[in-house]
């Protein structure tokens, strides 16, 4: 039993865990956001294609 609170306790007190969560949370904000910039901006190019497109003789 004193086996099993060393390792719970290293294991609370060990911070590389902590570490790759923030890394994981901080990549999934950069996706969300890239995702949106490029939704955003590919609306705007299609439509301009579509200007484009419907002034070409």
């Amino acid at each position: 039993m004193k086996h099993w609170i060393n390792k719970l306790n290293s294991f609370l007190r060990d911070e590389e865990g902590a570490t790759a969560t923030e890394y994981a949370v901080m990549l999934a904000l950069i996706i969300v956001i890239a995702l949106g910039a490029i939704s955003a901006l590919g609306t705007k190019v299609s439509s301009t294609f579509s200007d484009v497109t419907s002034k070409l003789p």
